[in-house]
């Protein structure tokens, strides 16, 4: 941390945020009797707050973002030189670096081929959901508006979102929900919920199917699924899953959206997470990683055959997608994310990703063979799970305060951690790991020691 900033006197700052600040996540009842928390500098894998405590950072920013590492001058030096130039203007216009990303994204993502720019991606899903529901009334009568999502996904935070939201507690108490959303079972082969373990995951798609049945065909008009399941659970689908996942679509003409917001740019080891699979989406969607938080900026990226349907006919004024994101007409973001984009390319980091996943992946077995509370370890590339048991033999769900403790036991040490928070009422006990991109051998090690120090500490 820069000496000089570490001596500045920040206590009018925090004086100023426990008056006046709202923050996301946080019941503010505690900020009564101690300081907020304020982070004050980053560089690479390390954050700062104002009392001068350094921390390791393995979830990038908290919320999987920052990909690339904090303190990228170039991407700053990016952002200003746009906004000094041309800051905003309505995207009903184009900018110079959205055009440019535009086309450079599509390069990673055959038969993607249109870009639609917002902030965040929240907003992104929304407009997949619009979109569905205009084709809807424009091909199909006002049939095939229904939309499926899969429990223990997540795919934000606005109402609708909320109303495609697997699970349960983040939506608690937010409705009534935008109606026409079915949920479909999830495919977490660690917690299979169907009789015959056999061939996990055809049966966990076959599900999928029954609701398709059950609703009706002629009733569904697209399916919300994360690659990777992340906050519900960091949830690998199970081998044959998206295969017959395509399969279903393909024979029912059921449009596939790819909520792509944490999994995107790099985080599993590909371009998107869905790249695993061979899954071929008709929508895909991506926020956090896109510029790494140094700019805001979602895409809702879809193909020319989608596309096309809002413009076939020219004198219809209602037959083009009527949908604006104020702040998807700023410039800074693509800019952000055209260099985001070529500094993982320069260093090589979705090579970096596999290995350091491998690595991370690696040590954690080896603490589950010390720690009998480990009851699996889960992930791909830089996104990774261990989900904590009281039983391995009855994977009963360790208490969800003794996963906390496991939690702020790392941030003691200096290692900031994630784990599955308000989601699933009795299941929120997976940890939760994203460190950036750029993580060395030496990161992964401390990362992987402090939750080993930390569980042995808590469960003994």
């Amino acid at each position: 941390m820069d000496a000089v900033l570490s001596k500045n006197d920040l206590s009018e700052v925090i004086e100023s945020d426990r008056a006046h600040v709202w923050h996301h996540l946080l019941q503010h009842k505690a900020l009564e009797t101690n300081d907020p928390q304020i982070m004050v500098e980053g560089k690479g894998m390390r954050v700062w707050d104002a009392t001068g405590k350094e921390f390791l950072d393995a979830v990038s920013g908290g919320v999987w973002t920052v990909n690339v590492g904090y303190g990228r001058t170039s991407i700053a030096d990016a952002v200003r030189d746009q906004l000094v130039k041309m800051n905003y203007f309505a995207n009903a216009a184009g900018s110079i670096p959205g055009s440019l990303f535009a086309k450079k994204l599509t390069e990673k993502m055959p038969g993607m081929t249109r870009v639609y720019y917002s902030n965040s991606g929240s907003e992104a899903n929304e407009k997949v959901f619009k979109m569905v529901r205009q084709i809807s009334h424009r091909r199909h009568g006002g049939k095939k508006s229904k939309i499926l999502y899969r429990e223990r996904d997540y795919h934000g935070t606005t109402i609708t979102a909320l109303s495609a939201c697997g699970q349960p507690q983040r939506a608690a108490e937010y409705g009534p929900y935008t109606p026409g959303f079915v949920e479909v079972p999830h495919c977490l082969e660690y917690r299979n919920q169907f009789d015959s373990p056999e061939d996990y995951g055809a049966r966990a798609a076959n599900a999928i199917e029954e609701v398709i049945l059950r609703e009706g065909p002629d009733t569904i008009g697209a399916i919300c699924l994360e690659p990777i399941t992340a906050g519900g659970g960091v949830i690998v689908p199970p081998k044959g899953y998206w295969e017959r996942v395509q399969e279903i679509c393909d024979r029912y003409e059921i449009l596939i959206h790819i909520d792509e917001v944490v999994c995107g740019v790099g985080r599993t080891g590909e371009w998107f997470g869905y790249q695993h699979y061979g899954v071929k989406p008709d929508f895909v969607t991506m926020a956090k990683g896109v510029a790494s938080g140094y700019a805001a900026i979602s895409c809702t990226v879809t193909t020319e055959e989608v596309f096309n349907q809002f413009k076939d006919d020219a004198s219809d004024p209602l037959g083009f997608f009527r949908d604006i994101s104020t702040f998807g007409g700023c410039a800074s973001g693509p800019a952000a994310a055209l260099e985001n984009m070529r500094i993982i390319e320069d260093e090589n980091l979705l090579e970096n990703t596999d290995r350091m996943g491998e690595r991370l992946m690696d040590n954690l077995r080896t603490l589950q063979d010390k720690h009998s509370v480990i009851g699996e370890v889960r992930g791909k590339g830089l996104l990774v799970g261990a989900e904590l048991v009281k039983d391995r033999t009855t994977r009963e769900p360790a208490d969800e305060a003794m996963v906390q403790a496991v939690v702020a036991h790392c941030r003691k040490q200096g290692v900031i951690i994630g784990m599955t928070n308000r989601s699933l009422p009795g299941l929120n006990n997976t940890l939760c790991l994203a460190p950036a991109l750029i993580s060395t051998s030496d990161d992964i090690d401390e990362i992987s020691s402090a939750i080993g120090e930390a569980l042995g500490a808590v469960f003994g």
